[in-house]
């Protein structure tokens, strides 16, 4: 064993192509390096010598899905694996890349990281000069230290509270059900991402650092001062093995891009997914379920409020007070198929609650425990768990039988009523019982080890059955806990929030987090789900700021059986119907950043520095984001206002969705914010977004393109796409063309011409474009005529005819 005062000195052992092994010249510790791109190096400190976790669930570069059984850890496939350099001098091996370049200095293999920028290299990252690897010397966890700066910022972590710059905070990714947890102080949360983004204020090099593990770690982001070590920041996993990727580039959207593309496409769910999704857990939980169920479409139709799905809360499977997943409740519900398809009547999908743990009580726990469907205690019995109603066992998703037994029964008792999706739901594993056994696909190990894995494992089966049911379209799933890749797979929401001011503002940076951090088809419980009844002004702030998300859900559980839903305030209700109608109008836009998610691994939702870098008012704390590159939003989150300030970022003009202004970037400005409009949401000059502009009622929907358009004031061409299909059917990439719109503005001083071609699979007839209230130049449209333009309340609205 080596020991801090004689560290381990390492020589190159072997190389084979862009993978090169380093072993420690008398001792057992190995260190692979792998060269996969011209911007990802990746390292693997091995202090025994051999891999703990020999497979991968995270890594899935440019694909959909891994195997269940993971990928092994030394799988290249998938990888460019790029020409590099090696030199090595009298303690270093240097490895250049044309955009990385690691410095490893042989006595305790401590490496440095430059990234080539505009052609100069500049330092990016580097190990801390004191131990900075576990050899042996301490326990037996994963460390890793890095040196800080004070200037350092850094982003990412996926879903956490508090500011969007993490710079001197601790964090630890343990799943935990945190119901009511505080938006700007709690920790942990629900999810288990553990890549993060650094960036210096002066030398304005980005950088990314993903850990491939699905251990229990902590992130200490400069928290701790320690003066034997100097400024650093650590990352320390309870198990496993120290396996991780730099990630470089021009600029820190690349790198989110790079990131999202490493650990798997974001999956394209169906585009019903984007509307307004009800959800109250008193309904069900109501002995009169599916009555008060009925209700709710009865409220929607005497209000007109669009809806597109329903999430089914848990107490359809109840058994007195208690949830037994893949029970049907006849006394609430006698008819399961029919109930489902007199929702589906109404235009409204259903995503029932499942949940991977069975309470000891269960119908069917004996026959599960039978089948040895459970994580299991030594002695080969069930694990009891506390869970939500007492004990339970969780289902062992790294036993493929169990993966099966769930399918099946998801087909049996959800999919064949008509059931279009899956809430896979309390399903963060909390097994803290260190002698519990998971199957791990025949080499069982600790429970423990696997928590956020089971969690991606349960999702995927859900995706399973929904595929094998209907594989002609696309699966649509949603859950609370997550781990890395799940943007593969599903849509989340920021868990059991707290209805608070505080929360409504934090929230917005949580979600901002996630979509760092690959994770973009994402909202939250809007107006709280837990606490206390929210106002007429913070419901309706919470709907003006849930709009722009892609996930658009109402859900609680409040006391006295008080539910958030749309009508709960009558003197709101035209208000918060007209908001919804605007949310339906953006649809394509939204859509068609889903489709972009999807082939380009672009964050649907942004920081504004993602978009501009050169700008430094864009990294301090706000409470702005991006909708794509073009939309900004603004939400009003402080209580009593009727102003509010906004920054818009410099380098492009600005025009006011709502009123049609036009202001220069690179200033503050305050603009009206009343309770009675939409929330402040600005466009970036020389900006088209797509449209549904067809009049929508709730149980007829209508579908009518049109496209905004926001033209520079002077000379200037923008060429963009808009992909729009049938929302649900299977499109392969090779057929994406025949789905595309192609669009090209080009402006001058007194006209405006726009080239127009609609998709191939879609012939459309006519469409409507929608130019800001002020714009008055000529619009000239090839190949299309002009049937009408005048002003309405969009703006001025001019009808093209093919």
């Amino acid at each position: 064993m080596s020991s801090i005062a004689n560290p381990p000195v390492f020589e190159l052992a072997r190389q084979e192509g862009a993978h090169l092994t380093f072993a420690a010249t008398s001792e057992n510790h190995i260190a692979h390096v792998f060269v996969l791109e011209e911007d990802i190096i990746r390292v693997m400190v091995l202090p025994d010598g051999k891999l703990n976790h020999p497979a991968t669930w995270a890594v899935a570069p440019g694909l959909d899905d891994v195997p269940p059984q993971g990928r092994d850890r030394f799988d290249l496939s998938g990888f460019n694996l790029p020409g590099f350099t090696l030199s090595q001098g009298e303690d270093t091996f240097v490895l250049t890349t044309a955009q990385l370049r690691l410095t490893i200095t042989r006595t305790g293999f401590k490496c440095s990281w430059e990234t080539c920028l505009n052609s100069q290299w500049l330092p990016a990252a580097a190990d801390r000069v004191t131990e900075a690897v576990n050899f042996g010397w301490w326990d037996q966890r994963v460390y890793h230290y890095l040196q800080r700066t004070p200037d350092d910022m850094y982003f990412g972590l996926g879903e956490r509270t508090g500011d969007t710059n993490r710079h001197g905070r601790r964090f630890s990714m343990i799943n935990v059900d945190c119901p009511s947890y505080n938006a700007r102080t709690t920790d942990p949360l629900y999810k288990h991402i553990p890549f993060h983004l650094s960036w210096h204020r002066t030398n304005k090099v980005p950088l990314g650092i993903f850990y491939d593990t699905s251990a229990d770690c902590h992130f200490d982001m400069g928290c701790t001062i320690d003066a034997y070590n100097g400024l650093f920041r650590s990352f320390v996993a309870e198990h496993g093995d120290l396996d991780y990727y730099i990630i470089g580039g021009a600029s820190l959207l690349h790198i989110v891009q790079r990131y999202t593309w490493l650990t798997g496409r974001p999956a394209l769910m169906p585009r019903w997914g984007l509307g307004y999704s009800g959800s109250t857990m008193a309904y069900t939980d109501a002995p009169d379920a599916q009555e008060r169920m009925n209700e709710f479409l009865a409220h929607c139709e005497e209000h007109d409020i669009l809806c597109d799905s329903f999430h089914l809360s848990s107490g359809y499977t109840s058994i007195g007070d208690k949830r037994y997943v893949f029970n049907w409740n006849k006394s609430k519900f006698p008819d399961p198929a029919r109930f489902v398809k007199h929702y589906r009547d109404h235009g409204i999908r259903l995503i029932p609650n499942i949940k991977p743990c069975l309470l000891h009580d269960h119908p069917r726990y004996a026959e599960a425990a039978a089948r040895g469907l459970f994580v299991k205690d030594p002695d080969g019995t069930p694990n009891m768990a506390q869970f939500w109603g007492g004990f339970g066992s969780y289902l062992d998703f790294t036993n493929p039988e169990a993966a099966t037994w769930w399918e099946s029964n998801i087909k049996s008792t959800l999919l064949d009523f008509g059931m279009a999706a899956m809430w896979n739901d309390n399903n963060e594993y909390e097994i803290w019982n260190s002698h519990a056994r998971a199957h791990q696909f025949g080499t069982p190990r600790p429970a423990a080890q696997a928590k956020p894995l089971q969690t991606m494992l349960m999702v995927q089966s859900s995706r399973r059955a929904q595929v094998a049911h209907d594989p002609a379209r696309r699966p649509f799933l949603v859950t609370r806990a997550g781990f890395t890749g799940m943007q593969r797979y599903v849509q989340t929401w920021s868990g059991d929030n707290y209805t608070s001011w505080e929360t409504l503002k934090y929230n917005i940076k949580m979600g901002v987090g996630l979509a760092l951090s690959g994770v973009s088809n994402t909202g939250h419980d809007i107006g709280g789900f837990e606490g206390p009844v929210p106002s007429p002004e913070l419901f309706v702030r919470w709907i003006q700021a849930g709009l722009l998300l892609p996930r658009f859900s109402i859900h609680s559980w409040k006391p006295g059986e008080i539910v958030n839903e749309p009508w709960m305030y009558p003197e709101a209700t035209p208000q918060i119907r007209d908001l919804i109608r605007f949310r339906y109008r953006l649809l394509p836009h939204l859509y068609h950043l889903l489709w972009r998610s999807h082939v380009a691994c672009e964050p649907v939702i942004r920081a504004t520095f993602l978009a501009f870098p050169d700008d430094p008012r864009c990294y301090e704390e706000n409470d702005e984001f991006l909708l794509g590159d073009h939309l900004l939003v603004a939400a009003v989150v402080e209580e009593n206002q009727t102003t509010r300030r906004v920054y818009l970022p410099a380098g492009t003009a600005w025009y006011d969705l709502r009123d049609g202004n036009l202001y220069t970037g690179g200033q503050e400005v305050t603009v009206s914010a009343t309770l009675k409009e939409l929330p402040p949401l600005f466009v970036r000059e020389g900006a088209v977004l797509a449209l549904n502009v067809a009049e929508q009622h709730f149980n007829r929907p209508a579908d009518a393109r049109g496209f905004a358009l926001f033209p520079h004031q002077g000379p200037g061409v923008v060429s963009t796409q808009c992909f729009d299909d049938d929302g649900e059917q299977l499109v392969a990439m090779d057929d994406a063309d025949q789905h595309l719109w192609q669009v090209r503005l080009e402006s001058t001083a007194t006209a405006i011409d726009l080239h127009l071609r609609c998709p191939a699979a879609k012939p459309t007839r006519a469409v409507t474009i929608v130019l800001p209230a002020k714009e008055m130049r000529p619009l000239r449209c090839a190949g299309w005529t002009i049937s009408a333009d005048r002003q309405s309340a969009m703006g001025r609205q001019i009808t093209l005819n093919a």
